[in-house]
């Protein structure tokens, strides 16, 4: 196993640019001033697009598993959209967030380690994250079970919350797939096997509309058979990803399952702690946001509209979140590697290239913006609504082609205990009574929630990381990477 077939480039890693000659980071980013600049741009964009590329394809296939489920369930009536919306939006979108959150902390440990050529540790750090992620699964099961008198508690409909706590229930089981599958993902994504990420989740989400129409129509299981369909393609992604990382798929990074897994774990816990808080607070403010929106007059209406709108985001956010991972690998590889002013261009060209794809949605998103809820409802009531949501959809699609990035900058570098503190501050000292305050007190509704929760978390943020990234100093940020992966790759009685 420990050879690799030259020609099966899915079967092994994406060596750092130190050891590629067309793409060796000191030549073609660090001296780029003795350079033409669109060289540069046109070398760093083909490293960031061989991750992003097939990244974008991964994400946008997996998300369209939230979106079929909300597609399905819209049709059956606005109650089960907004069950559906609920369950799927708040309650797993909370546990989803952040355990995505604690798994990126292998985004810095697994792509520090690769650009160090610290192959084995891949693996070891992965096994990690499953103990770690599967631990807190158990944990906030509570959520699940208890999801509507949870729900009755901040305010919603007796009917929604009902519906909505039986559809969570029915959910519990992809709860727990994502503890294996985000490590999973982010073990092949540091070693730029996206194309195995791609694939797997396409064949999940075929799985996920068959079955969907199967159990939703053919059998009129309704809402139940919506949330087993949402189950099963979960499930189905990591028996993928599990099969092919351990059956040869991965020979210089998985070398079996080892108990070195289990040494470190206080260490992995706080700094997957970290990750976790970074990028849930996030993540949770938009949940919130939903669950504010159920205590107005006429909240299912509400309710349905934000949903919709949330979910046109959310589907659209994939871009960006390919942006993120590609920019922290990028980040993490070159900062592994000893190459600072490699990091620092790499930034410099995703901020660029996400925006510029952010743009162009935010403007198709203004031209439709009276047609792009058909997907999920016929009602007009809820079209209407949407209509008039459409230009702070728009301005969120925008500023959230910004914003992942420098996170996944964060992420790259090992700045996540940093950026949660911003994250706190923003979105909820600051974001979140300004969208009270617009949304009641000027009695501007959904509009005025939305609108100050995105200028004062969403805007605030991004311009409080874009002046971190770019104050940044990138040799300093090197020469801590090199530590860190001594630190983490060493076992000593310290991490024990």
């Amino acid at each position: 196993m420990e050879s690799i077939d030259n020609n099966d480039d899915l079967n092994k890693p994406f060596l750092p640019e130190s050891s590629s000659p067309e793409l060796r980071s000191n030549e073609g980013v660090g001296n780029r001033e003795n350079k033409d600049i669109i060289t540069s741009v046109w070398i760093e964009s083909k490293k960031l697009w061989r991750i992003a590329g097939p990244a974008i394809f991964s994400l946008v296939t997996a998300y369209s598993s939230n979106v079929i489920i909300q597609a399905f369930g819209g049709h059956l009536g606005d109650v089960e959209l907004a069950a559906i919306s609920i369950a799927n939006t708040v309650i797993v979108g909370f546990n989803f967030g952040l355990l995505m959150g604690m798994a990126s902390a292998l985004d810095t440990l697994c792509g520090q380690a690769f650009g160090a050529k610290k192959y084995d540790m891949l693996g070891i750090y992965m096994q990690r994250s499953w103990i770690v992620l599967l631990i807190c699964c158990f944990l906030l099961l509570p959520v699940y079970v208890f999801a509507t008198p949870i729900l009755k508690l901040l305010g919603q409909p007796d009917e929604v919350a009902e519906l909505s706590g039986f559809v969570a229930a029915c959910m519990t089981p992809a709860h727990f797939s994502f503890a294996f599958l985000f490590p999973l993902t982010t073990f092949l994504q540091s070693q730029l096997k996206n194309r195995v990420i791609a694939w797997v989740y396409l064949v999940g989400l075929v799985f996920n509309v068959f079955s969907s129409w199967l159990l939703v129509y053919a059998l009129d299981y309704g809402v139940l058979g919506a949330a087993i369909a949402f189950d099963i393609s979960w499930w189905v992604s990591i028996l993928g990803l599990f099969g092919y990382s351990v059956l040869g798929g991965c020979p210089l990074t998985w070398k079996g399952f080892s108990m070195q897994a289990f040494s470190g774990i206080w260490e992995f816990v706080k700094l997957s702690a970290a990750s976790g808080v970074m990028l849930c607070l996030e993540n949770w403010y938009y949940r919130i946001l939903v669950l504010m929106t159920g205590n107005l007059k006429n909240a299912t209406l509400a309710v349905d509209a934000l949903s919709v709108c949330m979910s046109i985001s959310g589907w659209q956010m994939m871009i960006p979140l390919a942006f993120f991972a590609a920019t922290g690998v990028r980040i993490a590889n070159e900062l592994g590697a000893g190459n600072g002013e490699a990091a620092k261009f790499a930034t410099a060209v995703s901020v660029a290239q996400s925006t510029v794809i952010g743009g162009i949605f935010c403007i198709i998103i203004m031209i439709l913006r009276d047609k792009v809820a058909l997907i999920f409802t016929s009602s007009v009531d809820v079209l209407q609504e949407v209509d008039k949501l459409s230009y702070l959809l728009a301005l969120t699609i925008l500023l959230n082609s910004i914003q992942p990035i420098l996170s996944g900058v964060a992420v790259g570098s090992g700045w996540q205990a940093t950026v949660a503190y911003i994250n706190l501050g923003c979105y909820y000292i600051i974001g979140l009574p300004l969208g009270i305050l617009m949304g009641w007190v000027f009695h501007l509704g959904v509009m005025g929630i939305w609108g100050g929760m995105i200028i004062g978390g969403t805007a605030v943020q991004t311009i409080i990381l874009s002046i971190i990234t770019i104050r940044c100093d990138w040799e300093k940020e090197a020469l801590k990477a090199s530590k860190r992966v001594e630190k983490w790759s060493t076992p000593s009685p310290n991490n024990n």
